[in-house]
């Protein structure tokens, strides 16, 4: 009796290697590049969300009479000119995880794991008398 030992030769598994080895090295760079896309995607989401909530409290601040603070989904907004001043800016969004938050010297979301994070970021600057505050998304070093 003798039996066959079924397997790969050396050849077969060398060729695998080979194209597995290719494949990877045109489906990685097209993997960071959509890392990169998704990054920018979140950044400019999360500046239309901002818009999007300093309008709310806005329309709120008008409906109420303009006071100086109103309430949205339990949290305190400081208004600053009908609109959200820049300390009370982030408690108008439900969510930015993945983003730093700082005041100084205006309200900006940094993201955390960019490679730039001071250029994949949103900004928030006060409105001024008669104008609505500005948002800005920076998106460069996503």
């Amino acid at each position: 009796m003798n039996k066959a030992v079924g397997g790969f030769t050396v050849l077969e598994l060398v060729v695998v290697i080979t194209i597995l080895g290719i494949l990877t090295a045109f489906a990685f760079p097209r993997f960071v590049m959509v890392e990169t896309e998704a990054r920018k995607a979140l950044v400019t989401s999360l500046g239309g969300s901002i818009h999007s909530a300093a309008q709310q409290a806005h329309f709120l601040w008008i409906f109420r009479g303009k006071p100086a603070t109103v309430d949205m989904e339990g949290q305190t907004i400081t208004m600053f000119n009908g609109y959200p001043n820049d300390a009370s800016i982030d408690n108008t969004l439900m969510d930015f995880s993945g983003f730093q938050f700082k005041t100084s010297p205006s309200a900006r979301f940094r993201r955390t794991d960019a490679p730039q994070p001071n250029n994949c970021m949103v900004t928030y600057d006060e409105a001024v008398a008669g104008s609505r505050p500005a948002v800005t998304a920076f998106t460069s070093g996503c």
